[in-house]
């Protein structure tokens, strides 16, 4: 009987010491097994400005500090170059794409081969049109109608003591582009509610500063009298392109014309500071972070925000902005 007892307790200990070495042998397995590589496609439209070169070093700033492979493409401001890049993400396999589309249509047979292959599909900064919205699965960046909004408010509180009337130049973005649009429409939801308020002139300034100086050198050459009171650009560059012009003539930029931009470029808040810009609209290029972290949930099989808009701020002639940081780009 005592026999008996010691051979199954012989044999209890044996298994237990069998199923811990299987144990500790299988989590050692899991933990000696590499982890996936996430590989991201990410096909930016071009870089035309501070504002792109920073929203580029973002995206693959923090990519880096996560451990995923970027695969980079600079399309040069041509929708055909970004339409092959995302065929070629599609070849290869990547985990996620992320693009910012330069134009709002014509995306649909892409995306739609994006879908087929099992390849979700982030669009940042710049929103698109398509017959099925299943093809992209969020959308990650500012609200640019209520940037367009904001620039109207700063010049309805600016001149509301004031009985006249003003002219305003727009200076706008790429045709076409979900931004140069929500600026547009935001600017005028707001400053039509003001009689006061003119649009006389809306030229393509295609977000180049080398256009917003020719623009100016143009349009202050047909027009000697300054048939204008306020410059509405709807980026930074084409509005510094045009105070380079101005800077050599009499008229006074942010005197003699009050002018108003949307980004926040360093250069554009130190012209606010020196008095040659009166508002400059925020439009926060640094979100890579964030969409890496979208990216991260998506390749975990977590759920995601279809639409997530980043916050900014307004800086105008009345802020002090002595202690403001350095902006990086």
């Amino acid at each position: 009987m005592k026999s008996t007892i010691i051979k199954r307790r012989m044999l209890f200990l044996l298994v237990c010491t069998l199923l811990v070495f299987s144990c500790t042998k299988k989590q050692t397995e899991e933990i000696k097994q590499p982890q996936k590589n996430i590989i991201v496609g990410f096909s930016q439209i071009g870089a035309e400005s501070a504002w792109r070169t920073c929203n580029t070093q973002s995206m693959q700033d923090a990519a880096s500090a996560s451990g995923i492979q970027l695969l980079y493409d600079n399309a040069e401001q041509k929708q055909e170059n970004q339409i092959k890049a995302i065929r070629s993400f599609i070849v290869y396999q990547v985990d996620v794409i992320v693009f910012v589309p330069i134009v709002q249509d014509g995306w649909d047979n892409v995306l739609r081969e994006a879908k087929d292959a099992g390849i979700p599909v982030i669009i940042i900064d710049r929103k698109m049109r398509v017959a099925d919205e299943s093809l992209f699965t969020a959308f990650i960046g500012a609200d640019h109608i209520e940037e367009g909004r904001n620039a109207a408010r700063f010049l309805l509180k600016k001149f509301k003591d004031e009985d006249r009337n003003f002219r305003i130049l727009e200076i706008l973005g790429t045709e076409g582009s979900s931004v140069a649009d929500g600026r547009y429409a935001g600017f005028r939801e707001i400053i039509n509610t003001d009689n006061r308020f003119t649009i006389t002139a809306s030229i393509d300034g295609d977000f180049l500063r080398s256009r917003g100086k020719e623009i100016a050198e143009t349009y202050l050459q047909e027009n000697p009298e300054l048939p204008f009171d306020i410059l509405f650009s709807h980026n930074d560059g084409m509005a510094l392109g045009f105070i380079d012009v101005l800077n050599n003539t009499s008229i006074r930029p942010g005197k003699d014309i009050v002018i108003v931009s949307v980004d926040a470029e360093q250069a554009a808040i130190d012209a606010l500071k020196e008095g040659k810009i009166n508002c400059v609209v925020e439009c926060n290029p640094k979100i890579g972070d964030l969409v890496i972290d979208m990216v991260k949930k998506l390749t975990e099989g977590k759920s995601i925000p279809r639409t997530t808009n980043i916050s900014e701020n307004v800086f105008t002639e009345w802020d002090d902005l002595s202690l403001l940081p350095l902006r990086g780009y």
